[in-house]
């Protein structure tokens, strides 16, 4: 069925967006990835869902904030997934859960850690929140030309952001003790959206990945002020992903 109306929350109808998506949380970091894009312009805002649509390599590719948390990115993926969009890279930020990450690089997630609630809605626990291997393939190969510090493995995503950062201010006993459990499970860091982008991707048949910055070290407690740089550079990577992506895809079309 052809989609002809503005879909209710993120305010896009049919051919505003392309079938590759980069989705950071803020809003203002839309315009930074325009920047990246041939001929990009702003085609909405609304509420957190600030668009921006332009060309890579001929390709329609567009740029939407998704907001914080879980349920405003399950609204994104379910709207654009109607809109014709088949593949999310999640460009956002990330708190460190290994000493060995530093602030300023980049974690790539191949999985994540269900502990936020909105996957829940959907399946059971049990389900897995697996990035798509295209993607994560892509971001791998990404990062290591660019020569960025990066780090790849599972992450965690949460709901409560000031329970992990301030856990001894928390109600909620034993706290720091999880904290240190998931650490010592591996997990290199915690965001707040990949798991909730993770599960309903894949449960529409879709590709989704993530590349995170790390913003806070662990045990740092706080959030700090990043280097603009950093950001860029993270900005930088996940374009030139997407990039490959679509090469890829291109030739994978040639070759049925």
């Amino acid at each position: 069925m052809k989609v002809t109306e503005k879909k209710y929350h993120v305010g896009l109808g049919q051919g505003d967006v392309g079938e590759y998506v980069l989705v950071p949380g803020d809003p203002g970091r839309t315009p930074m990835i325009a920047k990246y894009l041939d001929g990009a312009r702003e085609i909405a805002f609304s509420r957190e869902y600030r668009t921006f649509t332009g060309t890579l390599g001929g390709v329609k590719v567009s740029a939407m904030s998704t907001g914080m948390g879980g349920p405003s990115v399950a609204i994104a993926v379910e709207e654009l997934n109607e809109l014709g969009v088949h593949t999310f890279l999640r460009v956002g930020t990330c708190g460190a859960a290994q000493p060995e990450i530093k602030m300023g690089d980049l974690v790539i997630a191949y999985g994540a850690v269900r502990t936020e609630g909105t996957p829940n809605g959907y399946v059971p626990p049990e389900y897995p929140a697996v990035a798509s291997l295209d993607v994560v393939n892509a971001l791998v190969e990404a990062a290591e030309a660019s020569g960025a510090p990066h780090h790849v493995g599972i992450i965690r995503s949460v709901d409560a952001l000031y329970s992990d950062l301030l856990p001894d201010r928390m109600p909620r006993p034993h706290l720091r003790d999880e904290l240190e459990m998931w650490s010592k499970a591996g997990v290199l860091s915690n965001d707040m959206e990949s798991s909730t982008l993770f599960v309903v991707a894949r449960l529409r048949k879709l590709r989704a990945g993530t590349i995170n910055l790390c913003v806070d070290e662990l045990g740092a407690g706080e959030i700090h002020h990043l280097d603009p740089s950093y950001m860029d550079r993270m900005l930088k990577v996940a374009v030139d992903a997407l990039r490959r992506l679509i090469a890829r895809d291109g030739i994978a079309a040639q070759r049925k």
